[in-house]
């Protein structure tokens, strides 16, 4: 998939997402695509896996293109950022999960934020 591919199929579930559920995410788009799948990401929230990116099915410059693309979508469509804090599930102490093997404050927020709809 090139990044033209990619940048159509993500504006397509971004604008899914928005109609159903108010709101758009990386990981829903990542679901959407395939990219990612639903036992993947519980497996994550259940801290079964140390970081989100090891288990997504693209590269990570492919990756941070979606994150961007999804950003442009957001203020092309005039969408609210809303960083949202990832806590494991499950017994135990409550955990701030990472997304990205390095933890770098910029990915990972670019990974948590979620984009909704402004209230009038």
């Amino acid at each position: 998939m090139n990044r033209q591919q990619l940048e159509k199929n993500i504006y397509k579930y971004a604008s899914e997402l928005l109609t159903e559920k108010g709101y758009v995410s990386s990981i829903d788009v990542l679901m959407k695509m395939e990219k990612l799948s639903k036992k993947q990401a519980e497996d994550w929230r259940f801290k079964r896996i140390p970081y989100l990116e090891k288990v997504i099915s693209l590269n990570l410059g492919k990756l941070n293109h979606l994150l961007q693309t999804l950003k442009k979508f957001a203020k092309e469509n005039q969408l609210k950022p809303s960083t949202t804090v990832y806590q494991s599930w499950g017994k135990g102490a409550k955990k701030t999960l990472r997304f990205s093997k390095t933890g770098n404050p910029h990915m990972e927020k670019l990974y948590s934020t979620h984009y909704m709809k402004q209230s009038k």
